[in-house]
């Protein structure tokens, strides 16, 4: 995918993490030698489905994607993360979308006031997982971007299911596979079965919660970010959020999504 264009600036199912020790220091290039990023095979079933299609993916082996993949402004990362995969054991869902929702001088950004218990996840390095609750029901997972201490992170807003169903919908209590599945962040959240004891995990190890690499989409659509009215006026209206074009598989408003401008 070209380098993304760079706009006016402007739960019921609950799993602990498990107890990691490494930490990443600042500058670090790659993750810890006993954490090593590596390619794994996984049997992959594409769910049958009667309602509606379930996207397939091109080959079974699946490479988690490396540490210094996340290490950039997460304005660029966002678009880079659609069409990955997330996956959690047996449940591996594809981002349909994504929000870049938070950055250092943006008014809409979590660590707007520095870091706080809740927040000190999105000040940490690029590549772990920052996991707040919204209303205090949902579990809201984010990327964290850029290098130690910059406090960037992007939201996942929808995915697609690839396998897991079953426990997908177990989780969602959705006997369904339409898009309403999966088409939010809280139910992203749900679907995984996280919560915010899931925060500061690395998603570029193997085991537990992990994202791998995944086909480049062809075409995506770009729009305002959702629910952030109380930001400043140059924050609501930057085009920070990013779908692919093509699939349903993305969350309400969709009629503010529109191609980039060439």
């Amino acid at each position: 995918m070209k380098r993304a264009q760079r706009f006016k600036r402007v739960a019921t199912e609950t799993s602990k993490r498990p107890i990691l020790s490494n930490r990443l220091k600042a500058g670090d290039a790659e993750p810890p030698p006993s954490q090593p990023s590596h390619s794994l095979t996984t049997a992959v079933v594409k769910p049958r489905s009667d309602s509606f299609p379930i996207p397939e993916i091109p080959s079974p082996k699946m490479t988690i994607l490396p540490y210094a993949f996340f290490q950039i402004d997460a304005l660029d990362l966002a678009p880079r993360l659609l069409g990955k995969f997330l996956r959690r054991d047996d449940v591996v869902l594809q981002i349909t979308e994504v929000v870049e929702a938070y950055r250092p001088n943006d008014s809409a950004c979590h660590g707007r006031f520095g870091i706080t218990p809740r927040t000190a996840p999105v000040f940490g390095p690029g590549g772990l997982a920052y996991v707040y609750l919204c209303y205090g029901l949902h579990s809201m997972l984010n990327v964290v971007a850029d290098k130690e201490g910059v406090g960037a992170a992007v939201l996942i807003r929808a995915c697609a299911p690839i396998s897991g169903l079953e426990t997908i919908q177990q989780r969602r209590g959705q006997k369904t596979t339409k898009p309403v599945l999966l088409t939010g962040p809280g139910k992203i959240g749900q679907a995984l079965g996280l919560s915010t004891e899931w925060s500061n995990h690395p998603l570029y190890t193997p085991g537990g919660l992990e994202i791998l690499d995944g086909p480049q989409p062809k075409n995506m659509l770009i729009g305002p970010r959702v629910g952030i009215d109380y930001a400043l006026p140059e924050h609501v209206n930057a085009l920070w959020r990013f779908a692919i074009a093509g699939t349903p598989w993305i969350s309400a408003p969709k009629n503010t999504l529109r191609p980039p401008s060439s």
